[in-house]
Formats: C-alpha cells, sequence, structure tokens
C-alpha cells in the first residue's frame, strides 16, 4: 500500500514538472514571444533587401522560428537556475517555480540545457551563422550577463543588451550572410540602444526590490536622477540610428524617428512633473508599444 501511494505521488510531482503553468515560467514565454518578433523582423527585412519570397522561405522560417524559442526559452530557464536565491527575495520574481521550491533547481538546469541543445541543432540545419549568432545570444545572457555581471556592476544592463539584440540577427542569417550588411547594423542596434531605457524603467519601478537583492542597478547605485538622464541620453541616440534604415525604406526610418522622439519628448517632459515611479511606468509602457508597432512595421513592409 504504502509503495503505491509512494509510486501515485511521484506520478504527481513529474506531471506537477511537465504542467505548461511550470514550464512557462522557468522558460519565460514573454521573454521568447518578444524575441521571436525581432527575429521575424530581421528575417523579413533580409528577405526584402535581397528581393526574395518569403513562401520560398517557409521552412527555414518556421525551423528558425522554433529554434530561437528553444535557445532564448533554455537560456530562461538557466538563467532561473542560477537567479534561484535572488529572485526568491524580489516580488516581480518570487513565485518563479524555482524560487518557490515548486520543483527542485536542477529541473531547470536540465530542462534549459535540452532546449537550448535542441534549438541550436534546429538553427544548424538553417543556416550555420545563425546557430552562431544564437549560440552568441545565449553565452551573453547567461555567462557574461547573468553570471559575470548582473550582481557585479551597473552596467549589466548594457552587457545583457547585449544578447537581446541578437534575435534580429539570427533571422537575418537566416537568409543572408552578411551579418555586416548596413540593415543587418541598423537591426542590432536598434536593439541594442532600445534596451537600457526600457530596463532603466523596471529598474525604477522595482527599485527597493532590486536593493533588496543586492542588484547593482542603475538607479540603485547611482540614484533615479542619473537611470532618468540616461534614459533620454540613449533615446537621443536611439534617434539618430534611425537613419540608418533610410537607404533601404523611408517608411521605416520616419516611423522609428517619430516613435522616438516622442519616447524622448514624453521622457523629458514628464521628467520632474511626475513622480519617479510613474515616470518610469509611462516610458516602459511606451518602450512596449515602440518597439511592437516598429517590429511591426518592418514585417508589414516586408511583404507589401
Amino acid at each position: 500500500m504504502k509503495n503505491t501511494e509512494a509510486i501515485t505521488d511521484n506520478s504527481i510531482s513529474i506531471r506537477q514538472y511537465f504542467s505548461w503553468k511550470v514550464i512557462k515560467a522557468i522558460i519565460k514565454t514573454g521573454i521568447i514571444n518578444s524575441n521571436l518578433m525581432g527575429m521575424f523582423a530581421g528575417l523579413c527585412l533580409a528577405l526584402y533587401v535581397n528581393d526574395l519570397r518569403f513562401l520560398d522561405y517557409l521552412p527555414e522560417a518556421m525551423l528558425a522560428l522554433a529554434g530561437t524559442a528553444f535557445i532564448v526559452g533554455g537560456s530562461g530557464a538557466i538563467n532561473n537556475f542560477y537567479d534561484r536565491d535572488i529572485d526568491a527575495i524580489m516580488k516581480r520574481t518570487k513565485d518563479r517555480p524555482t524560487a518557490d521550491g515548486s520543483v527542485p533547481p536542477q529541473f531547470a538546469l536540465w530542462l534549459g540545457t535540452f532546449l537550448l541543445v535542441a534549438g541550436l541543432v534546429l538553427l544548424l540545419f538553417v543556416s550555420k551563422i545563425a546557430a552562431l549568432i544564437g549560440f552568441l545570444g545565449f553565452f551573453f545572457y547567461v555567462f557574461t550577463y547573468t553570471m559575470l555581471t548582473k550582481r557585479r556592476t551597473i552596467y549589466n544592463t548594457e552587457v545583457g543588451s547585449l544578447s537581446g539584440a541578437m534575435a534580429p540577427l539570427i533571422g537575418w542569417t537566416v537568409i543572408s550572410s552578411d551579418v555586416f550588411h548596413p540593415m543587418a547594423i541598423g537591426l542590432f542596434v536598434l536593439m541594442f540602444l532600445w534596451q537600457p531605457p526600457h530596463f532603466y524603467a523596471i529598474a525604477i519601478r522595482r527599485l527597493e526590490e532590486y536593493r533588496a537583492a543586492g542588484v547593482p542597478m542603475l538607479p540603485v547605485i547611482k540614484g533615479v536622477h542619473r537611470a532618468k538622464v540616461q534614459t533620454i541620453v540613449y533615446l537621443i541616440a536611439l534617434l539618430f540610428a534611425s537613419f540608418l534604415f533610410l537607404p533601404f525604406s523611408k517608411v521605416i526610418t520616419f516611423t522609428m524617428f517619430g516613435l522616438t522622439l516622442a519616447w524622448m519628448l514624453l521622457g523629458i517632459l514628464r521628467f520632474k512633473k511626475a513622480e519617479d515611479e510613474k515616470w518610469a511606468t509611462l516610458m516602459f509602457v511606451f518602450s512596449l508599444n515602440h518597439l511592437t508597432i516598429l517590429f511591426g512595421l518592418m514585417i508589414a513592409v516586408s511583404f507589401i
């Protein structure tokens, strides 16, 4: 009887580990979705620039989407394994299965490793360069960001931005091996410059949580005012980066310019008028709309 109960309990535990609710939290599906949109935008722009038909590359696109999702999800799972101590302190992350004890931490590690390997294999079927870019995204996120800089320096955001800028390049290299094409460089610069304002806003909103966890985010160490000023500086740089797309699409260029200008003016006009947390919330919400509209436009322009 006891053996039967033990087997039943074990079966329940296994089903719990592999429930979608648990898997979804471990692999960070929100981050996967945003990266997939960037990856697909990069792929579509490569088709657009090289005057190629999407349907002719449908199998490659499907494999690349799956491979990118697996790599990003695997990286997120390994990040959850490594950061489970500080995740348990922060309100935003304390309910993650690796932080609240719902699953053994090793489950996230092995799941992440499996997804990473599977994702790299899928990308290898499409493009060796795309697989290399995918691996670099994982390396920058897990090793240089999570393990080396997140807990040690205020520049952790910039280091993490290297990883976040890889997704559009994966899409681009599925179609074109020219990583240094001006459009590819534009995609990388766009994503690299977009991320600090986005994550500074999160850090300001969650200031006390990051402080309690001992994570040296810019507003924690240098103050909220410095983070707000640096946000505007990055947005000025992003504004000028719009013109990297000018030789290929005026629609993309001036849409990006207009969106970034509105984002920057919102930050400047509300700099002193709004409370810090409200200011950060406005900037955070605008950042999401900025990137969603821009990537959506890139995809639409490519198809049209």
